[in-house]
């Protein structure tokens, strides 16, 4: 089913986002935590690309995708990066998700590698989104967007504008960065609905349970902490079982606000933690049936 097919209005959508496990874990380890998901009824779960390996010899994500997908019944949509993959790469790596009958992709540029040069034949994830459409294969096409602005971006305005050619190039749907500030978001959808952006934007949500590990994303993404969680990292940041509980409070909170203000979906960042998503699903599932 065509992802952006979801979100009729009907009801929230709800999703997560799982990676393959590093390589010193079990391939196991993942479809364990898969199949306690698939309890909490998502409505679909995205693998990211590059967690498990680099480029199209690395087969986890389409792996871990066709289980989600044709094992547990759930729709799922794979990462797909394209800085490092040449045309080729791309080709291959498509003919492995249609075998398998993933058609749902998350079009992205992927982060630069400062030990490996990006090829030549992708730029940008519209780029990507524009060469997959054009093969008439049958795929669906989704994009990333950042409520506080690219890295690499001059501004909102120069964020926006490139978002919008996504969208053009055939991004039928958007997930968004982590974020932690919900007026932030609002802001930002006001915006690019402004800007002719008319696909659903799904609100990306990391829950907080351990502080180096959000101070490292931080920094990655760009994204801002708010004085109310920058107190609870200070108080709870050294007590893993409280920064846990604090940290599914706060996500909590968010979501429950998102979901009053009509937002179009929530995507929970599960960091392959099923218990996290589980008592976060259970907080909210009278709000979003």
């Amino acid at each position: 089913m065509n992802i952006a097919e979801k979100f009729d209005g009907q009801h929230t959508v709800v999703s997560f986002e799982v990676f393959p496990p590093k390589k010193e874990s079990s391939i196991d380890s993942i479809y364990a935590t898969i199949e306690r998901l698939r309890e909490l009824h998502p409505d679909f779960i995205s693998v990211t690309y590059g967690a498990g390996g680099v480029g199209v010899a690395n087969p986890l994500t389409v792996q871990i995708c066709s289980r989600i997908q044709n094992e547990y019944g759930i729709d799922a949509v794979a990462h797909l990066t394209c800085l490092n993959n040449s045309k080729a790469d791309i080709d291959g790596l498509l003919e492995k998700l249609k075998s398998s009958h993933i058609t749902n992709i998350l079009a992205l540029r992927g982060d630069r590698n400062p030990d490996m040069a990006p090829k030549d034949d992708f730029h940008y994830a519209s780029e990507l989104a524009e060469y997959i459409l054009a093969k008439g294969e049958g795929f669906h096409i989704s994009g990333a967007c950042y409520p506080e602005v690219h890295p690499e971006a001059e501004g909102l305005v120069e964020d926006i504008g490139n978002l919008k050619k996504k969208v053009d190039a055939g991004a039928e749907h958007l997930v968004s960065q982590l974020f932690f500030e919900n007026n932030v978001f609002y802001d930002f959808v006001e915006k690019a609905r402004i800007a002719g952006i008319q696909v659903p934007i799904e609100a990306g949500i990391m829950p907080v349970t351990n502080k180096s590990q959000i101070e490292r994303m931080v920094a990655q993404c760009g994204a801002s902490i708010p004085a109310k969680l920058s107190k609870l990292l200070q108080r709870f940041g050294d007590d893993p079982k409280a920064m846990q509980d604090a940290g599914i409070a706060y996500a909590t909170n968010q979501i429950m606000d998102l979901i009053a203000n009509g937002v179009d979906g929530v995507h929970i960042y599960t960091m392959n933690k099923a218990e996290i998503a589980e008592k976060i699903v259970g907080n909210i599932q009278s709000m979003v049936r």
